[in-house]
């Protein structure tokens, strides 16, 4: 029987489920293991701290994995140290690293959509920083309104929408401000001293912006597990621009003519298993406003009544309640086989 490695945090939790018992909990342990098992697949399960790279080989072995949305992004870090030594190793990672290194990180995001999608469908262009400087000296490419992101964070925070310089410069310096106190009193010290010294930056929190995308009423979050799609309607806040975290949500089947081919498209240049997407659209184009490949919200999933399968090219309405881990597995097993 083939194996699949599946590494869970330290308080051995595997993703993420929004209905998860205990709370919090992740994915039922129990039901991945039958269903893989299903589909000849045995489950070793590891912790990431379990990995010892001095006497273990996990070349051409397949290993999925999880991530973390901890404060700080500390443990985060981690993970994504264990998992690049996986992939020095030639392990054969699901999904990629590179997948991780954009999860809940908007400015890596970004770049990878600069790497991988093509213009015609690049409607959103982007601008990322480190600092609040680099910001400053990059002005003049800068269109307005813009919309302003910090790099992490979900449920719309960090988000904002600036009409002028002033404004976003304001925004910038809020959501990049670094406090570092001490350092800072130490580095005005070398300013004294040293002539000439230009002082460390105190806005360092890495930031994006991007062109906004002016009288949408909502957006959509897409899930996306091999051939099903999973599509929640999200309307904006009231007096405001953001849908993500507004609570207006409803599952309908009447959609814009299109967005599966758009989301479908999107996910087959990215290659994963499954995808998360937020896509807009005003009309006449769609928009990717974000993506993740790991560790996502299942809301959509676990109280859908339905999803959406393209059956002879055309997509049809599957009138059916989902079971996370099931299809997960689907998923996962159907890229192998891929």
């Amino acid at each position: 029987m083939n194996k699949i490695y599946i590494l869970t945090d330290y308080k051995n939790i595997f993703s993420s489920k929004h209905n998860a018992t205990p709370y919090r909990s992740g994915m039922d342990k129990k039901l991945l293991e039958k269903y893989f098992k299903e589909n000849g697949y045995e489950i070793i399960f590891l912790k990431f701290a379990d990995i010892n790279f001095r006497k273990m080989n996990f070349e051409d072995q397949y290993i999925i994995y999880t991530s973390s949305e901890d404060i700080g992004g500390h443990y985060k870090s981690y993970i994504e140290d264990i998992i690049y030594g996986l992939y020095l190793q030639n392990a054969k990672l699901i999904p990629e690293y590179k997948y991780l290194k954009a999860h809940n990180n908007k400015v890596f995001m970004e770049i990878l959509r600069d790497l991988t999608i093509n213009d015609d469908l690049n409607f959103i262009h982007s601008h990322y920083f480190g600092t609040i400087e680099e910001l400053k000296n990059n002005l003049y490419n800068i269109t307005f309104p813009a919309v302003i992101k910090s790099a992490t964070g979900a449920m719309s925070r960090g988000v904002y929408l600036s009409k002028n310089k002033k404004e976003l410069i304001k925004k910038a310096k809020k959501i990049s401000r670094s406090t570092y106190l001490f350092d800072e009193l130490w580095d005005i010290g070398r300013a004294i001293k040293h002539k000439g010294y230009i002082k460390e930056s105190k806005y360092r929190n890495k930031f994006i912006v991007q062109n906004f995308i002016p009288g949408l009423e909502n957006d959509w979050k897409i899930l996306i597990y091999g051939d099903k799609y999973y599509i929640l309607y999200r309307g904006v806040r009231d007096n405001d621009f953001r849908a993500s975290g507004s609570g207006k949500f409803i599952f309908k089947e009447d959609i814009p003519n299109g967005i599966l081919d758009f989301a479908k498209l999107i996910f087959d240049i990215l290659n994963v298993p499954n995808l998360s997407i937020d896509v807009a659209f005003d009309g006449n184009n769609f928009y990717l406003l974000e993506f993740q490949a790991i560790h996502y919200g299942t809301t959509t999933i676990v109280k859908s009544p339905f999803y959406f399968n393209k059956i002879n090219n055309n997509w049809e309405i599957i009138k059916e309640n989902s079971v996370l881990e099931k299809i997960y597995v689907e998923s996962i097993v159907n890229f192998i086989n891929k």
